[in-house]
Parts: C-alpha cells; sequence; structure tokens
C-alpha cells in the first residue's frame, strides 16, 4: 500500500512534533539510497520531483519508478510535485502520480500569487490532492555552484502569510525565513522570531527549503517552531559527489562501475542523517495507522451501441481517449472490445481516477460532459457502469519490501 494522503501524513508530524524529509530522486540511484533508508530507518518519506531540474531528469521516465518504489515499500510515502511553474504542470504531475503539488509563485506580487495558487488549489482538491504554496524568496541554487547565484533573501510577511492562506486555501506554506539553497560559507541565520510569529499565526504545517548547512539545533528548532517538511537535495549530492571523487582517486582507470560502485551507500547514509535531525525515524507505523492509503478509483463501464458501425465505434473511442486523458485525475484511459463473441456486452472503458475525490469532479467535468453528451451517450443507450478500488493485487513475483532495497534475508 503505502502511498499515503500527503496532507495526513505532514499533519500528523505538525501535531508531533517532527518533520517529514523531502528529498529528490533524481536518479535510480538516489531512488534506491532514498527508500533504502527509509526502510532502514523506520520512517515515512516524500520523494519530491522538482520542476525545475526536469530538463536534467525527464519526469515522464523517472515517475513509474517512483510510483513502484513507493508502492512497494513498507514504510509510508507521498510522491510530490516540487517547484511547479502553473496550473498545467500541477495537473500533469497529478495525472502521472503526484499525490502532492507545489506551486511556486513567490517571485509573483502578493495578489498574483495568491490568484495562480487559488487556481491550482481549486483543481488538486477536486482531485484529493494537497496543495503547497510559498511565500518570500529562498535564493541560491542546490550544489557546489551555489554561493555564486546568491541573491537577496525575501523573508516571509506574517501578514501576506495569513491573507495567502485565508484566500487560496492551501495545506501546507513553503516559508522563507533565512534558509539559503546549495551549501554557502558559513550557517544561515535564521529569523527565529518570524517563524515563531508564522506558525503562531497559521497553525499548519509549513515547510523549510534549502535545508543544506543547517545545524542540528537549528533543525530542532525549526520543527519545534511548527515546520513538518524539510526539503533535503544538496547534501545528498555532496554525498554522491564525494563518493564518486575518492573512487576516482583510487580506482587506477577500472572503469565506471568502480566509479559508482559505492554511491548507494554514501547516499544511504546522509539520507539517513537528515531523517535523524528530522525526527521521524521509528514513526512508520504510527503514520501507517493514522493516514489514509492513496488508492485510486476505476470506473468501469461496459456497453453496446446502437445504430453505427465498428468505424464510429473506434473513432469514439479514440476521442474518448485523448479527451478523457486530460482531465485532472485521471491517471489513465483504456478501451476495449469483448474477446467472445457471444459476451452480452461488447465493449469498455475503464477510467482511471488517482483518488475517490475525482469520481465527482469528473462527472462535472465540462470535457467530460461535452464528451458524453455529443458523442457516447446517444449511441450507448445499454450500459452498466460502477466505480471501484482493489482490494487485494497478488503480484507473480515475491515482493518483500528487502527485496526492494536490494537486500535477502
Amino acid at each position: 500500500m503505502p502511498l499515503v494522503n500527503m496532507k495526513h501524513m505532514l499533519q500528523h508530524a505538525y501535531e508531533n512534533g517532527y518533520a517529514v524529509g523531502s528529498f529528490e530522486p533524481v536518479s535510480l540511484d538516489f531512488l534506491w539510497s532514498i527508500m533504502n533508508a527509509a526502510e532502514r530507518c523506520r520512517a515515512p518519506v516524500i520523494l519530491s520531483l522538482d520542476e525545475s531540474r526536469f530538463q536534467d531528469v525527464d519526469f515522464e521516465l523517472i515517475m513509474p519508478a517512483v510510483e513502484a518504489a513507493a508502492r512497494r515499500a513498507s514504510v509510508p510515502v507521498a510522491i510530490h510535485l516540487e517547484r511547479g511553474v502553473s496550473l498545467e504542470s500541477a495537473a500533469a504531475a497529478i495525472n502521472r502520480g503526484c499525490n502532492g503539488v507545489m506551486l511556486d509563485a513567490s517571485r509573483a506580487s502578493l495578489s498574483d500569487n495568491i490568484l495562480r495558487v487559488r487556481a491550482v488549489v481549486e483543481m488538486a482538491h477536486a482531485c484529493g490532492v494537497p496543495v503547497e504554496g510559498a511565500l518570500g524568496y529562498v535564493p541560491g541554487i542546490e550544489g557546489q555552484d551555489a554561493e555564486p547565484h546568491l541573491d537577496e533573501i525575501v523573508y516571509t510577511m506574517v501578514a501576506e502569510a495569513r491573507a495567502c492562506v485565508e484566500k487560496t486555501g492551501v495545506d501546507f506554506l513553503a516559508v522563507s525565513v533565512g534558509t539559503l539553497r546549495g551549501y554557502m560559507a558559513g550557517r544561515p541565520k535564521l529569523d527565529w522570531q518570524r517563524l515563531k510569529q508564522i506558525n503562531e499565526a497559521l497553525g499548519m504545517p509549513l515547510v523549510i527549503h534549502g535545508g543544506a548547512g543547517l545545524s542540528d539545533d537549528q533543525f530542532r528548532r525549526l520543527i519545534v517552531n511548527g515546520v513538518a517538511r524539510i526539503n533535503c537535495y544538496t547534501a545528498l549530492a555532496e554525498a554522491a559527489d564525494a563518493s564518486l571523487g575518492n573512487n576516482r582517486k583510487s580506482s587506477n582507470g577500472s572503469g565506471d562501475t568502480n566509479l559508482t560502485g559505492n554511491i548507494r551507500e554514501a547516499i544511504t547514509a546522509e539520507v539517513e542523517r537528515c531523517i535523524r535531525l528530522c525526527g521521524s525515524a521509528g514513526r512508520a507505523a504510527e503514520v501507517l495507522s493514522r493516514c489514509q492509503a492513496w488508492m485510486p478509483v476505476e470506473h468501469l463501464i461496459i456497453y453496446n451501441v446502437e445504430g453505427i458501425d465498428e468505424a464510429r465505434v473506434e473513432m469514439i473511442m479514440a476521442e474518448g481517449r485523448r479527451v478523457l486523458s486530460a482531465i485532472p485525475g485521471v491517471r489513465e484511459v483504456v478501451t476495449g472490445r469483448a474477446v467472445q463473441e457471444k459476451a452480452k456486452y461488447r465493449y469498455t472503458w475503464l477510467v482511471r481516477f488517482c483518488h475517490p475525490a475525482v469520481i465527482d469532479s469528473y462527472r462535472e467535468h465540462p470535457d467530460h460532459v461535452a464528451f458524453a453528451d455529443k458523442l457516447f451517450r446517444p449511441v450507448a443507450g445499454e450500459r452498466i457502469s460502477i466505480d471501484f478500488q482493489t482490494v487485494e493485487t497478488v503480484f507473480s513475483i515475491h515482493n518483500d519490501h528487502d527485496i526492494a532495497c536490494g537486500e535477502k534475508r
């Protein structure tokens, strides 16, 4: 199961005084290491995919692996779109498997930020998906080259944060209180009074971007003041780079395999360190017992047609696959024909929704209404429809989480 509702996960963290580590699986090595560390620590974890990195990390290619890793884990997992740039990219991320999305309009004016985030909230909430907004600007870039890209920090204002939450309905808010992206010289100086006031004003899970370079005490104080998600990437990248550098010095030209041989162990160790700083180690069972599972819904229609030939049937199916698959919350659209000629019903639609909330939003979506009223219902008079969730899935291979982590008992 353990894809879980991200809002439930972070609300549990907020109410119980810890944070969930959010890590970017920029490659299969990173994905393996993040999940291995979460399993070892028995900790909830968020797999976050940053839209600013999609030119280097192919989102459509990595998402099936990310979702498979989450579903075969034994610890609670959420999949989050980090720093989404538009309503369209947020909808696409939901349709590909993210069950949390962020719209980063932090560089826009407050009014424009609110307008854009509210549109994403309306769309995502209709899919059962929580939304993260952002106020203030966290400068720098992840990685070693952060210092030259350091702009001025724009701190989150308490009054603006309250207005943003009230007018958008976001579930979490990323705030700027002095953290920086990437490694900088010295420790970041955090505005603790500002963070305390924001937490008191909002009373909701807060998010910190730029976890690199923070001391253990700073991690703890962030959590005490309402931070429930801490984004960690630079430290993982640094661990991977250090591993590659050490291997290169001792490889004696022995090939790429030896260069990357222990990179997973290096990343795993750094993820474990971050998880323990977040205070989430050992929380997996507790979170699983209190969070709703994130389960898709299958919308099934079996039907017969009247007054049209097979070519027309195929045209309607093709148009339905095109139109319906673009509706927010629709994971997949499958059309088919009965194998046996004597079957009572000849045709079928299987539309996979990401969440039960999509049952209603899909039914009322203007694209679905137009397709159903103009093309489908006039010719499909005899039909049966049902919405259901899978009770249990049995795989033909052993699916133990230890194998998922690359280990055997």
